[in-house]
């Protein structure tokens, strides 16, 4: 990753819902969720939002390389609300991803705890000493040329969660600059889309869910 230029797509913001408490996004692969280190990493999904919603608060993030429904909330109140969903597990999340290979089963359960692994940060990894629970459910839609396109479901929402995960059970997913090597990496992005979220809408609890089509 030395050689990494931050270069991200020159699109305007696609909006999937917005109302008076939120603003669900499509954020592309290759864009910051938040500002990174240094000027040159100022671009990113929140601001690009605040130019049009400048009252935009910060729920939740998803991986640079990762495209995919976010939302945002527009009051101090949702921003409560929505964080206490994320922090309790009471969203759903639904990921697709294209991965190297293909399981021998057809769905499962990977429960294995992960911790920062420093010396190759920002690289997590599997640890049963250290590591915090993890539990991601997965589920092959169809087999494919080079593997499978599978449906992957956190429980936990830990950092990479899913991209390491699927490297643990042998399968890493498509274009992964961080776990994917050989031909698994040989792909123009990372293969993994928030295809959609499910939450509690905060005023009035009524369920909201909010998709956004899957680019590869």
């Amino acid at each position: 990753m030395s050689d990494f230029v931050y270069a991200p797509p020159d699109t305007p913001p696609v909006i999937l819902h917005e109302d008076h408490e939120l603003v669900f996004v499509d954020k592309p692969s290759g864009l910051l969720s938040v500002p990174g280190k240094g000027a040159h990493m100022a671009d990113c999904m929140i601001a690009r939002l605040r130019a049009i919603f400048p009252e935009i608060l910060l729920v939740h993030r998803l991986d640079l390389d990762t495209s995919g429904v976010m939302v945002f909330a527009r009051t101090p109140h949702a921003q409560r609300h929505l964080g206490l969903q994320f922090e309790k597990r009471q969203t759903r999340k639904i990921y697709i991803a294209r991965v190297h290979g293909s399981p021998a089963t057809r769905a499962g359960r990977v429960d294995l705890p992960l911790v920062v692994d420093w010396p190759n940060r920002p690289r997590q990894m599997v640890c049963h000493e250290t590591g915090r629970p993890a539990q991601t459910d997965w589920q092959v839609i169809r087999d494919e040329e080079t593997g499978a396109r599978m449906r992957l479901c956190p429980v936990t929402g830990r950092s990479h969660q899913l991209r390491v995960h699927m490297l643990a059970i042998g399968h890493p997913i498509l274009g992964d600059p961080l776990y994917a090597t050989g031909a698994a990496l040989a792909h123009p992005r990372l293969m993994l889309h928030a295809q959609s979220l499910r939450l509690r809408h905060p005023d009035g609890g009524r369920g909201t869910t909010v998709t956004a089509p899957v680019p590869f």
